[in-house]
């Protein structure tokens, strides 16, 4: 009898240390007390602000181009030079045919003088008539032809002032056509393609080179359900792919009012806490901007949670709860109910383990 009593103990001790040896490990986070933010999740894109076809608003020969692939350009530095000869010596033309229409103004008219000789004669037979030596009839014949003489002078002096007016309309017409030969940078820009150089003959609006914008924008795509939460000014961190998990801070400068129409997501615009070096265009990663915040409250890992389930390790025993989730971002969710500060909750390879389930909690920070 002892002997059949000291077999079951021993069977009993071999199966608990089995039990005990051959738990799995859960790997588990404590619930925590902390600030609970909702946060509404986002894709990110970093944009050039914009690009430009740079184009010529007049025709001619390339002579010069600084123009290549990947140069950066600053505000009015010089691209492109269109050849000028022709331009000049039309400019020094036109030039030389102002001078000499000014000279031959300042030397006066042949009018003037007839006027003048046409006013003493009308002085002379207005004397002539008082004295009665000469017909009044005359007298207005020849106060018409002074007054002819008179309209003449002033056509003329209309037509040397539209004379001049015009050489100088047309003079800056060419060297304002002389400064467009010489094309510089719109704005801070680098050179993505380039379509003419020296010795290529363009025609006016005709492209040159495609640039880009330094200025980056950072538009984030927010779907539809959650786009009523957003408003200017609000806190947002991002992560960019090509950096890894480094976290930048953010907030919302602009917000589109209509949805792509292919996506249907709505686009905002993010002011990134980041070098502007950084900021490659093409660069992609995700968003969670800050729509509301509440503190005292029990939080845990986002990864923890499956729908509104949580298994909690309690006494080396999985549990699985039913939780009333508050507010989620992109890495903890709030728990109203169901979870207190403090206990364990399974935070990886949720799909090993069932409700009743002996584990070994390996509890990380």
């Amino acid at each position: 009898m002892k002997k059949l009593f000291f077999i079951v103990v021993v069977l009993a001790l071999v199966g608990t240390i089995y039990r005990v040896t051959n738990r799995h490990n859960a790997v588990v986070h404590a619930a925590w007390s902390g600030k609970a933010v909702r946060a509404v999740p986002g894709s990110v894109a970093v944009l050039a602000e914009f690009d430009m076809d740079l184009k010529s608003e007049v025709g001619g020969r390339v002579v010069l181009s600084e123009l290549d692939a990947g140069a950066h350009f600053n505000k009015n530095d010089v691209l492109v030079q269109i050849d000028t000869s022709d331009l000049e010596l039309e400019i020094e033309r036109i030039e030389s045919d102002y001078l000499a229409a000014k000279d031959r103004i300042e030397v006066g008219s042949s009018i003037e003088l007839d006027l003048a000789s046409a006013q003493e004669s009308l002085e002379i037979s207005r004397r002539l008539m008082r004295s009665g030596n000469l017909s009044e009839a005359e007298f207005r014949k020849q106060e018409r032809s002074v007054q002819q003489i008179e309209q003449k002078l002033k056509l003329e002096e209309v037509n040397n002032r539209q004379l001049l007016a015009t050489f100088e309309n047309t003079l800056a017409q060419k060297r304002r056509q002389l400064a467009k030969m010489r094309i510089t940078a719109p704005f801070e820009c680098v050179v993505s393609e380039v379509y003419a150089r020296p010795g290529d003959l363009i025609g006016a609006n005709s492209p040159i080179a495609l640039l880009i914008s330094t200025s980056r924008t950072v538009e984030a795509r927010i779907s539809e359900e959650n786009f009523s939460n957003l408003a200017l000014g609000q806190t947002a961190s991002v992560r960019f792919l090509g950096y890894g998990n480094d976290q930048y801070n953010a907030k919302v400068s602009k917000i589109l009012p209509a949805a792509d129409p292919e996506t249907l997501r709505y686009i905002v615009h993010l002011e990134v806490n980041i070098d502007p070096v950084k900021l490659v265009p093409g660069l992609t990663g995700e968003v969670s901007i800050i729509t509301a915040e509440r503190n005292g409250t029990t939080l845990i890992h986002r990864r923890a949670l499956i729908g509104d389930k949580v298994m909690v390790v309690n006494d080396g025993t999985i549990e699985v709860r039913t939780v009333d989730v508050g507010y989620e971002s992109l890495n903890e969710v709030e728990i109203l109910e169901g979870i207190e500060p403090g206990e364990l909750v399974v935070t990886e390879e949720l799909d090993l383990f069932r409700n009743g389930d002996r584990v070994n909690p390996v509890e990380r920070k």
